[in-house]
């Protein structure tokens, strides 16, 4: 009973929290929905509103070509709202200067809809025919309106060709800049084309205020230089004088009396942009300035005077503006803080998207691992119990089915039996060719057909030998799936941890490469620092060359060296296309060490196929590998074997694989892929570029040798080669290297050559020691010819000889001190 109560605690306890979680999930739907609703009805009413002034806007006093261009753009973008668009450009139009337009208007955009309708009905509508169908549109109600008032003459068909083609031309300009009040656009990037587009839009709707006048100041001159205010202080003087450029030529367009509101509106801007660094007070002077020394250079006194009204009743709206509508307006603008950010903001949760998506998969490859593993660890004492007990079932059924004391023997004495089965099976599985005279006396009197057991016995252990081989294929495929899986688990994981590294703006250090570089002389375009992590810096920088000069790895790199307290050098150098002169360069760390190898071999009896095979590779992550692989035999065959395993071993370890995982991979591969006895020697060394530290994975190779100085020491370690058992055990052997260290990795085909009557080791090291070669090529050259004139010229098996050696990383150009050179100060890794 006191069960039953707790239960019914615990489920009052689960439905409450269930119920209180529903209603919080759907008050917060109503909320988001709510402030979604109230978004869109802002952006609704300003749209209406802007159509509005869209539909009363005219130019060179007869021409409005901006209406239809908005309906058709209204029509694909905003399709709600389209009849709401038509009606308010119909309103504007009746305050326009000339109301009798307002029929034209209303035609035209009738004739739009009726064009687009069939066009869809032959499933031909998209958005990029809407410019064409706004020229048909206007050009054909313009004509026939001519037509019929008999007033067609080549003046009228010019203007009505010209307002069609404006009217097309504004609806390529509206279909790119609308859309930024639509919200359809989810990141903050816009060309430069794109923003002009905007510039012109918000100018064609300050046309429609064209004539309104508080007292003597103007409106549009309000608005305009508005405008400027606020793309000074977000672009800067090019994006200033732009603006005032633009809208100085739309309103002049718009009242021919303003013509010299272009030039005036363009210094303005030019001079309110200059001060950005000063924020809103300074861009308000720079405003104020350039209209008012324009001003008494143009107009009379009361025009100075107006304009200047005009342009504190600007800078007075300027200042009331709220900090969060200029930064909503410079994360369109391409090169501001606020645009960079919002990039950054954008890239960050796509990378950390990313990472989460790459764990989770990881974490899957983790579990499916797990999951063969555990198959594996707990199928096989239960398996082997079960193979035995179906062994004697099977016998017993074959030899006992039909025999007369078959009840006496298994069911009275059925302990008895099982046991002398158990026997006869054990002594044939330790003695396969066992016949009848090796049956023991007791076996003979107990069983009346100890022959046909025996025969049955065999057969079916032939049958249970073979069931075991190809079980045990399966479960070396299950073990090889499952460490692959974990190998692959593992390198998503460090991938993961990659793409969370989190970029870093790093201006100061840009700012104080390009200065230094600069006092050199140089024409530095731009310099992008990727990274400043210690051993793996990363530096872009495009720069004007010289042909012939080489500066980069003369000047620029050693510099580079100086101030980062590292070595420096030259990664890749591309000349630009698009800019004739220029150069990307990339510039990061170099290797503390460097590695040269030399190769020597040749095949047994002097064939062209050896069966050894070797790798000298940098594998990418700071580390240098040398392998060397021995097949089992001679030829073809045993040359596919080693290469086999080199380049399976090479690709895993490029991949970031743990270096243990590796092989035995490489291992259960060759175990696999061939039921004949098939093993190949795996001798690898993994040399750390920065420090020299190396890693030797001997699998069933011969002695490898460190020549230092005059001194010799071998490196050696007993394991099997891969292919030959499952579950190979992997020494890793360290040691770090010094500088001058020679390293020299050899089959057994050297190794062996002076016979069992030899101390091996001691005859290669002596060997070793007397060779003084200057570089590895020439080093490996005097090895194995010494070793083929010890036997007269005969080549008693495969021989290989791979020398790599390790030297400190000379920069080809030193460093050099600069006046003023400071240190850069490297950022803190966030992660």
């Amino acid at each position: 009973m006191q069960k039953w109560q707790t239960f019914n605690q615990v489920e009052t306890v689960w439905s409450g929290w269930m119920l209180r979680a529903k209603q919080a999930a759907g008050n917060a739907f109503v909320k988001n929905r709510l402030v979604q609703t109230l978004v869109a009805k802002k952006w609704s009413i300003l749209l209406l509103f802007m159509a509005f002034l869209l539909g009363r806007a005219m130019i060179l006093d007869q021409l409005a070509p901006f209406a239809v261009a908005f309906f058709a753009v209204m029509y694909f973008l905003r399709r709600e709202l389209l009849y709401w668009s038509g009606a308010f450009l119909a309103a504007g139009s009746l305050f326009s200067m000339d109301p009798t337009h307002t029929g034209y208007l209303v035609v035209e955009m009738l004739v739009f809809i009726l064009i687009q309708k069939g066009v869809e009905r032959f499933e031909r509508s998209d958005i990029s025919y809407a410019p064409v169908i706004v020229f048909a549109s206007t050009f054909l109600v313009q004509l026939f309106s001519h037509l019929a008032d008999a007033q067609l003459s080549w003046y009228t068909f010019m203007m009505t060709g010209v307002e069609s083609m404006l009217s097309l031309i504004l609806t390529h300009i509206f279909l790119q800049a609308i859309p930024v009040f639509t919200l359809s656009r989810k990141n903050y990037v816009l060309k430069n084309e794109e923003v002009i587009c905007l510039i012109i839009l918000l100018a064609s709707v300050m046309t429609g205020t064209v004539g309104w006048l508080i007292g003597p100041v103007t409106l549009e001159h309000v608005l305009s230089r508005y405008l400027i205010l606020l793309f000074a202080l977000v672009g800067g003087a090019p994006l200033g004088a732009s603006v005032g450029v633009i809208t100085g030529l739309i309103l002049s367009l718009a009242n021919s009396s303003a013509i010299y509101q272009m030039s005036l509106l363009a210094f303005a801007g030019m001079l309110a942009g200059l001060l950005k660094e000063g924020n809103k007070m300074a861009v308000s002077i720079g405003m104020l300035l350039g209209t008012s020394i324009l001003s008494v250079y143009l107009g009379n006194q009361s025009e100075v005077l107006n304009s200047t009204w005009e342009s504190v009743a600007a800078v007075l709206l300027f200042l009331l503006t709220p900090r969060g509508v200029i930064q909503t307006l410079a994360k369109y603008v391409p090169g501001t803080q606020e645009n960079l950010k919002s990039q950054h903001d954008y890239a960050k949760r796509v990378r950390d998207v990313t990472a989460g998506r790459v764990e989770q998969f990881s974490e899957v490859f983790r579990q499916l691992s797990r999951s063969f593993k555990q198959i594996t660890a707990e199928a096989q004492p239960m398996r082997r119990e079960e193979e035995v007990g179906h062994f004697m079932n099977s016998v017993a059924e074959k030899s006992c089915a039909s025999c007369w004391k078959r009840q006496q023997c298994w069911d009275e004495k059925f302990y008895q039996t099982y046991k002398y089965m158990t026997d006869m099976m054990t002594e044939v599985e330790l003695r396969e060719n066992m016949t009848k005279k090796d049956l023991l006396p007791e076996w003979k009197k107990a069983c009346v057909k100890p022959d046909q057991v025996l025969g049955v016995m065999k057969q079916q252990y032939d049958l249970y030998k073979n069931d075991q081989h190809w079980k045990k294929q399966i479960i070396d495929s299950r073990q090889l799936v499952a460490e692959q899986l974990s190998g692959v688990s593992q390198v998503m994981e460090d991938l993961a941890k990659e793409i969370k590294r989190e970029g870093q703006e790093m201006f100061m250090q840009e700012e104080q490469i390009r200065s230094a570089l600069e006092e050199l002389g140089l024409s530095i375009h731009s310099i992008d620092v990727i990274s400043l992590d210690e051993g793996n810096v990363e530096i872009e920088i495009i720069h004007q060359y010289t042909k012939g000069f080489d500066e980069c790895r003369k000047i620029i790199a050693p510099l580079l060296s100086e101030i980062l307290g590292e070595h420096i050098a030259v990664k890749n150098e591309q000349a630009l296309e698009r800019k004739e002169g220029y150069s990307t360069v990339l510039f990061g760390s170099a290797k503390e060490y460097e590695v040269e190898t030399g190769v020597a071999g040749a095949a047994k009896g002097g064939d062209l196929l050896s069966g050894d095979s070797f790798s000298t590779t940098e594998l990418g992550n700071g580390k240098f590998a040398v392998a060397l692989s021995d097949g089992m035999g001679n030829g073809e065959r045993a040359r596919a074997e080693s290469s086999t395993a080199l380049t399976i071993l090479q690709q895993l370890l490029q991949s970031g694989m743990d270096e243990k995982l590796a092989i035995k991979s490489v291992n259960s591969i060759l175990m696999l892929r061939s039921s004949d006895e098939i093993y190949a020697t795996v001798d690898v060394a993994l040399i750390d570029l920065y420090s020299a530290q190396t890693t030797f994975m001997k699998i069933g190779s011969t002695p490898s040798f460190i020549k230092r100085g005059n001194e010799v020491f071998p490196v050696t370690a007993n394991n099997l080669p891969v292919g030959i058992v499952h579950d190979i055990d992997v020494d890793l052997v360290s040691i770090p290297l010094q500088h001058g260290d020679t390293l020299i990795m050899i089959t057994d085909g050297i190794y062996d050559a002076p016979g069992h009557a030899v101390n091996k080791e001691i005859w290669i090291k002596r060997m070793i020691s007397e060779i003084d070669a200057e570089t590895p090529q020439d080093f490996a050259d005097v090895l194995l010819e010494r070793v083929v004139r010890y036997h007269h010229g005969e080549i008693f098996d495969d021989m290989t000889v791979v020398v790599a050696r390790v030297e400190k990383f000379q920069p080809e150009w030193a460093t050099f001190r600069w006046p003023g050179l400071q240190r850069i100060e490297r950022p803190k890794t966030v992660s």
